[in-house]
């Protein structure tokens, strides 16, 4: 499954809904060779989103250099919980 901005739009709301303290964003860039993993905390969750949604496509590639995109995203109250759930996908 193609992961979308709607995709991302959802998981924000879902954080919030939760009161979730953290988002962890998975972004793969060229030369990279595992993603790297950006955490936003929960005071950050409106500015954040707003730029993800400025900044990258609707398919999550970044507008200024499409070789770099989000390739997942998750929230949780820890970094081991957000660590842990991106190791289940995987």
């Amino acid at each position: 499954m193609e992961l979308t901005m709607k995709d991302l739009e959802q998981c924000f709301k879902d954080a919030k809904y939760t009161g979730a303290l953290f988002i962890g964003i998975k972004v793969q860039a060229p030369g990279s060779p595992e993603p790297e993993v950006i955490v936003n905390c929960s005071e950050n969750f409106d500015f954040k989103l707003d730029y993800y949604k400025r900044a990258y496509e609707s398919n999550l590639t970044l507008k200024t250099f499409n070789q770099i995109k989000i390739v997942d995203f998750t929230f949780g109250d820890c970094y081991d919980e957000l660590e842990c759930t991106f190791e289940e996908e995987n």
